[in-house]
């Protein structure tokens, strides 16, 4: 009888540390607002060095993430971002002040890695990190007002165009979620270098986010 006891005993303790173990968020799906400082490379006072921090345009968009925990502590993330931005140039003269070129860029990115966090479901702060790479796409629209035409270059007018490219890029970084219920957190930041590569030159930018995540 006491041989049996211990067994069922052994077998108890047995199963309840199993539980524990698998007692995490299997997933989570995060959604919020993006700001990218891009390195647009305008302003640049070396082209081959400038500088990493002060000569970066801001970017607003969003970012959304979705992440499949295999472990407590270790996930696999694929995430998604976009970021905008309308610059108006002066493209005239002292005589026609109001011709301009609008340029519309766009910077998306595409990535996917890995993500380390404590993913049980006790606790309210929980800290991040991950280490996500992929492609990111640029697209530059260019146009040019009336005024270019019709005082600028009469003939021949300057035709609006769009030049676009694709190449490597990463993102490097981690933040803060903070629990808000059993299936909400707040992500009260998040921070990441995110590089990319394009046309033939590598773009050192950061973004920060902020958010909401489901799981």
């Amino acid at each position: 009888m006491l041989k049996t006891i211990s067994i069922a005993t052994i077998i108890i303790a047995c199963a309840s540390i199993a539980a524990a173990q698998d007692d995490y968020k299997k997933f989570e799906f995060f959604v919020g607002y993006s700001h990218n400082r891009i390195d647009t490379g305008i302003g640049d006072e070396d082209p081959d060095l400038g500088d990493i921090i002060d000569e970066r345009e801001g970017f607003h968009g969003f970012n959304v993430s979705a992440t499949g925990n295999l472990t407590r502590y270790f996930g696999l993330k694929g995430d998604f971002s976009g970021h905008f931005k309308t610059r108006t140039f002066p493209f005239g003269s002292i005589a026609v002040p109001t011709a301009n070129v609008d340029v519309k860029s766009r910077l998306f990115n595409i990535l996917g890695g890995v993500q380390l966090k404590d993913n049980s479901t006790e606790g309210t702060f929980k800290p991040f990190a991950h280490a996500l790479v992929g492609v990111a796409h640029v697209r530059n629209r260019i146009d040019f007002n009336a005024d270019v035409c019709a005082a600028v270059f009469p003939s021949p007018c300057p035709t609006d165009f769009t030049d676009s490219e694709t190449g490597l890029a990463g993102a490097f970084g981690g933040g803060l979620d903070i629990r808000a219920s059993d299936s909400i957190s707040i992500r009260a930041i998040q921070i990441d270098y995110n590089p990319t590569r394009v046309f033939d030159s590598t773009q050192h930018n950061f973004r920060i986010g902020v958010g909401l995540v489901f799981h």
